[in-house]
């Protein structure tokens, strides 16, 4: 089933618990399962999968109608849990907390595996249409750009690593890696701005479980806010910013798909004119 976003007009009229079943995905990570939700933003696929006993694998949906999912798509793999391992065509990957995997479109097989039953592997999945096909690539934190942005006085010092862009792994049209932010520190991504040519999705995840995020949202003019918990994603259409303030300390896993990848193609919003 296709979960359909409202455009800014309707937006603009949304109670919160109309905006919370439109622009907030939970519920994508259950034990022995793969959980997939196939969203219109440029024909998105979000998942999570956790191996406990048995392996599990990534399937076509139906509304996919494909042989198998990677036939016309390219997928961004991050652990957000245990160690684990991906099986992809028969080459197996490890897959250690926060390691990440691209999967190129062509891909015909693919299974998640824990390697502790008792704490297992928590697989996120953020999947595009691909118009090429490049290599399959395991990605370890370690290994890849870090930037560090922000200032403790202003409550935003975060790491930011890029894992799936043209300077790094490189995809078709996915751009996927994760934002920490450092104790002490709750803002991220403001000043705020929007994607005109992309859409966005933070995954929220290692929040303590009293801890919630503040996720803003929403035309600059026009703002809306989202309490988001522990690994729930927030959905960014290209008029709306995108966000958030903690309780506590956090990280997200930032994924963009659409027009181009350039990353510095982003239209900035002065904080005096958000409302």
């Amino acid at each position: 089933m296709m979960h359909y976003l409202p455009d800014l007009e309707r937006f603009r009229r949304m109670n919160t618990e109309e905006l919370r079943a439109h622009f907030l995905v939970s519920g994508l990570f259950r034990p022995g399962h793969v959980t997939l939700r196939y969203i219109d933003l440029d024909r998105l696929v979000l998942g999570g999968a956790v191996p406990v006993e048995e392996a599990l694998p990534l399937e076509a949906v139906d509304a996919l109608a494909a042989a198998y999912f990677a036939e016309r798509r390219e997928v961004g793999i991050l652990n957000v849990g245990g160690s684990g391992r991906i099986t992809v065509d028969g080459t197996r990957y490890a897959m250690a907390p926060r390691d990440g995997l691209y999967v190129g479109r062509g891909s015909r097989e693919v299974r998640f595996e824990s390697d502790d039953p008792s704490h297992p592997a928590r697989f996120y999945l953020v999947s595009y249409p691909a118009h090429a096909a490049y290599p399959t690539t395991p990605i370890r934190q370690q290994d890849v750009e870090r930037v560090e942005l922000g200032t403790d006085e202003k409550a935003n010092r975060r790491h930011l690593y890029k894992y799936i862009h043209p300077g790094g792994v490189r995809s078709a049209q996915l751009v996927m890696g994760i934002t920490a932010l450092q104790p002490g520190n709750v803002w991220n991504t403001m000043p705020a701005h929007t994607h005109a040519r992309r859409t966005e999705v933070y995954l929220y995840f290692d929040l303590a479980p009293d801890d919630v995020v503040f996720h803003f949202m929403g035309a600059p003019q026009e703002t809306r806010s989202l309490v988001v918990r522990n690994e729930e994603a927030a959905l960014s259409p290209g008029w709306s910013i995108h966000a958030g303030a903690g309780t506590g300390a956090y990280t997200f896993c930032w994924a963009m798909g659409g027009e181009n990848q350039d990353f510095a193609d982003m239209q900035f919003v002065d904080m005096k004119d958000l409302r």
